[in-house]
């Protein structure tokens, strides 16, 4: 099959279009008060587009992660819409789409340039456009790629995606341009393009650190690159790429470290790190074959389940076994090491202080070579189907599940509406005291305040049960709530409550302010010079921090 007989760039148009229309609904999403506050909304670093600006993203670490390239998006998007949700989405949607298309160009790189591969390729024309199509649309309307679009912090994901894409397909430029003796030029137009993508991949999210390691496997199947001959010149081609990865690990480390993050082994002890590991990729490759049910937030139980012991050794089995399939079939083990590979840096093994044990976000990478694997053994199958009647059931079967894939994504996109509908969400199949706690922030803001004292109540109940050590911030946003539902007797029973615990002047100030609607002046007053200079709304105080 060569590359002027089909037309590549009409196929990824195709899928970047059916994209976008399929997330057009996103468009109606708001910022959500899970990270957007911090990322966008009380952002004063995205305000300005100077060179102190460019200055301090790239010279310092605003917040957990080193990402100049993303602030730049938000800085530019800020530009243009200010604080408007619309603007932030419909940048998040197009570079989805884009994706979308990309991923069709790397599937057709990757198809052409390996002769492993060749006796699944279909000769047919119209079936290695459909293998093309198909590779982008699994990619691209998979309902688990809309945390990453739906959700306006997880620009880094959808800008990773993209430059990690654009890397790979100019590595895959130069291999072809080297084994065709271009040289100096295939280094030119291909080896050093993917390299600079790749810095920038790494400036959008870090979790692009193991592409070296995924070109590799590439190396090794399809592209077969890994014979003893050749096998120096390949480990050297990785070097720049390994150095600027493993420069982000000790980088993290410390500062993981810095704000002690990290939780110890004997809080977290090795066989639980293994098996909310184990559970957590058995749950990655069950949503893969079937997201349903999918959750904005899964949250890592104090408690860790006996059944992450039994899914644990489901996937040891599984490994196991590919291992041994993978002897005669080695695309089985290349799909499984590029699925695996670029979720470890997000496996919670190491513990750094969440509490998520595995999120839909994370499998943007991981997904885009199995698919490609999956649609070529669609169509493969396809094309040596003897029967008509086989042929029909295959292809009815892709569009069903193409549909299925669509419905799944736009109901996927109502979860991210709003805060309200996203911990909504969490609290119908996993409640657990945040998921209150962030919806009951939500009420308040939009004034459902009986709504938000319920929520408050429940989230004082899972903490209580948990001896949570900072459970006076919770009173006290609970008071808060009181007090905007003119429940003012309630309010200074919270508050005193709260006060009890960690007598900060803040609260005070709120005592004081439900101690002057009962009429009680003089107390209100008293609280009022305890209070100082204290005002504003209620925030979280951390254990440890300061009083006044």
């Amino acid at each position: 099959m060569n590359d002027n007989n089909i037309s590549v760039n009409k196929i990824a148009l195709t899928v970047g279009l059916i994209s976008l229309l399929v997330y057009l609904r996103a468009l109606s999403c708001q910022f959500v008060n899970w990270d957007d506050t911090d990322y966008v909304l009380n952002n004063e670093l995205i305000r300005s587009l100077d060179s102190n600006f460019l200055r301090l993203i790239f010279t310092t670490l605003p917040f957990d992660f080193y990402i100049p390239i993303t602030w730049i998006s938000f800085a530019i998007d800020y530009f243009f819409w200010g604080l408007n949700p619309f603007g932030y989405h419909l940048t998040n949607i197009l570079i989805h789409a884009v994706n979308g298309g990309l991923v069709v160009y790397l599937a057709n790189r990757l198809l052409q340039g390996a002769s492993s591969v060749q006796e699944f390729v279909p000769r047919k024309r119209s079936l290695y456009a459909a293998t093309l199509l198909l590779s982008g649309l699994f990619f691209a309307l998979h309902p688990l790629r809309v945390e990453s679009v739906a959700w306006v912090t997880e620009r880094k994901d959808v800008l990773n995606g993209f430059f990690t894409l654009s890397s790979i397909i100019c590595y895959l430029r130069y291999v072809r341009g080297w084994d065709d003796g271009e040289g100096r030029t295939a280094i030119y137009r291909g080896y050093i393009p993917a390299f600079i993508l790749f810095l920038m991949s790494l400036m959008s999210k870090p979790t692009s650190i193991v592409l070296p390691f995924m070109l590799l496997v590439l190396d090794w199947y399809p592209l077969a690159r890994l014979q003893k001959s050749r096998l120096q010149s390949v480990l050297l081609e990785k070097l720049p790429f390994v150095i600027f990865s493993l420069a982000i690990i000790p980088a993290s480390i410390v500062w993981y470290a810095k704000e002690e993050t990290f939780h110890s082994l004997s809080y977290f002890p090795l066989f639980v790190r293994i098996v909310v590991s184990g559970n957590a990729l058995f749950k990655y490759f069950a949503l893969m074959l079937f997201p349903i049910h999918l959750l904005p937030f899964y949250n890592l139980p104090m408690a860790i389940p006996k059944v992450y012991i039994l899914e644990t050794v489901v996937v040891l089995m599984v490994l196991v076994c590919s291992v041994y399939w993978g002897r005669k079939r080695p695309w089985i083990i290349a799909a499984l090491i590029s699925f695996i590979l670029p979720i470890i840096p997000v496996l919670p093994f190491l513990g750094n202080g969440a509490s998520l044990a595995l999120a839909a976000r994370y499998t943007y990478l991981p997904s885009i070579l199995p698919g490609i694997l999956v649609a070529l053994l669609i169509t493969n199958y396809y094309s040596r189907a003897k029967t008509a009647v086989g042929r029909r059931v295959a292809a009815a079967s892709v569009i069903v599940l193409l549909l299925f894939y669509a419905g799944m994504t736009q109901n996927m996109i109502s979860v991210w509406i709003n805060s309200g509908t996203m911990w909504s969400r969490v609290i119908e199949y996993e409640p657990f005291d945040r998921a209150y706690f962030y919806r009951a922030l939500y009420y308040t803001d939009s004034g459902s305040y009986a709504s938000a004292v319920e929520d408050y109540t429940s989230c004082i109940i899972i903490a209580t049960s948990q001896q949570l050590s900072e459970i006076y911030n919770l009173y006290a946003f609970r008071g808060e709530a009181l007090i905007l539902a003119e429940r003012y007797e309630e309010a200074v029973e919270d508050f005193s409550a709260a006060i009890s615990l960690f007598p900060h002047k803040l609260y005070y100030y709120h005592r004081a302010i439900a101690l002057n609607k009962m009429g009680k002046q003089r107390d209100a007053e008293q609280d009022s010079l305890l209070a100082g200079r204290a005002a504003g709304k209620m925030h979280w105080f951390p254990k440890g921090s300061a009083v006044n």
